[in-house]
């Protein structure tokens, strides 16, 4: 069990607004959320310079990508259930720092298969943070002070995310690839250390034996509703789509007519702000207008900011992309949130449930997206995601025939 050592907390015993206990909260977990996704999507700008050097295609060279949200999506469901025996802060100490130092020897490796498995052991390690900060949070802040914190967190994972691919683009121009995966690592190991240093210690964590049966029953339970099931699919999906633009746009982006610099690819990264911004006004908009009114128009979105990326002026595809960009944050709030909405009982197992299709999804059709790139150019790629959109805006509408939702919402987990 985590050490419990003397607290100034409130009279009730949680972290309350205006203490210096949440102040420090607040920074740790802003860290470790920024520092885990800044960790997780560094390598994505990096595809074509590892295709150049490693002499591997552009599906292969998305395994960097794919193993790693692979291997998350696997970790997640099991990180929860051991933290209910090991303890919250431990495991996420423990996670931040590993998923730090295998991407710092990234920068090290000197063949390919060596820098898939640093990935793979990374993606294990990464789990541990987002199936775990939102079990801490709600254990030890006071309600009042809870949806600032975990607004905190989920904005420095997202803002973590894109700075990764952008920092690692305009070191890549200026040194090295090495250089920037090693400069994003050393980041994340002092992120790693400021968070053990200042996160306060859980004072409402009780151990409990791990209980393995109680925990796939739950999982069984929440695939036995087909409302879950469709919301489960349209995670997968979302970020499935999302992952595979941002992959294989560099690509071409890097090759004439528009031949662009690392940096200026990188930068494209920058339009997630767009996408940041919609998600909370996307979300309020479902939550006054209804969800199943307001899922499949993001979808539609999705598919016409896709559809503008084959037009060949720049600024075109760029605004395909920020629209893209805006639907599939905004499909993402309101599907995450459903999910909570939907379960009954063991909202962590749906939510981890949700998290495994999600980041499945970015995993395998992120991959798959490499062969329509290397058969079809840019093409191929949009016609590939158009189809499994039209898919998702399907099963949006099949959503609208579901039950209602049952009990209260869930915070969106972070892209």
């Amino acid at each position: 069990m985590e050490e419990v050592r003397e607290s100034k907390r409130s009279a009730t015993g949680f972290i309350e607004t205006g203490t210096p206990e949440f102040r420090r909260t607040n920074i740790a977990m802003a860290t470790a959320g920024f520092s885990t996704f800044t960790l997780l999507w560094c390598v994505q700008p990096l595809m074509p310079v590892f295709s150049r050097e490693f002499h591997v295609a552009p599906a292969v060279s998305s395994l960097a990508v794919s193993l790693a949200t692979g291997m998350l999506s696997v970790s997640i469901l099991m990180a929860g259930a051991l933290s209910e025996a090991w303890g919250r802060k431990p495991l996420m100490v423990f996670s931040l720092t590993t998923a730090a130092g295998l991407t710092f020897c990234s920068a090290f490796v000197t063949d390919w298969h060596q820098l898939l498995i640093l990935r793979a052991l990374a993606g294990l390690a990464f789990g541990g943070l987002p199936a775990i900060a939102m079990a801490y949070l709600s254990e030890e802040m006071h309600p009042n002070a809870l949806g600032l914190a975990m607004g905190l967190y989920i904005g420095g994972s997202a803002l973590g995310g894109m700075s990764g691919r952008l920092f690692t683009g305009i070191l890549t121009d200026l040194v090295s690839w090495r250089f920037a995966v090693a400069v994003i690592g050393a980041i994340g190991l002092a992120g790693a250390m400021l968070f053990w240093r200042i996160l306060p210690p859980s004072l409402h964590f009780r151990a409990m034996p791990l209980a393995p049966r109680p925990l796939f029953n739950s999982y069984v339970n929440h695939m036995r509703d087909a409302g879950l099931r469709l919301l489960f699919a349209e995670g997968c999906l979302l970020l499935g789509s999302f992952i595979t633009v941002y992959n294989y746009i560099s690509y071409r982006l890097l090759a004439p007519p528009y031949s662009l610099s690392q940096t200026v690819v990188g930068s494209i990264f920058l339009v997630y702000l767009i996408g940041i911004g919609s998600s909370a006004w996307v979300g309020n908009l479902a939550g006054r207008l209804g969800r199943r009114r307001v899922l499949w128009t993001m979808f539609l979105l999705m598919i016409g900011g896709i559809g503008l990326t084959l037009f060949r002026p720049l600024a075109v595809v760029i605004v395909g992309v920020a629209t893209m960009t805006f639907g599939f944050y905004g499909g993402h709030s309101i599907t995450s949130s459903w999910v909570g909405l939907r379960a009954k009982q063991a909202k962590a197992q749906a939510s981890s449930l949700y998290l495994f299709s999600y980041y499945l999804g970015s995993s395998v059709i992120g991959f798959s997206g490499g062969f329509f790139w290397s058969a079809y150019g840019w093409v191929g790629v949009a016609a590939f995601l158009i189809c499994l959109l039209l898919l998702a805006f399907a099963i949006s509408l099949r959503l609208a025939q579901t039950g209602p939702p049952t009990s209260a919402p869930m915070a969106m987990p972070p892209a």
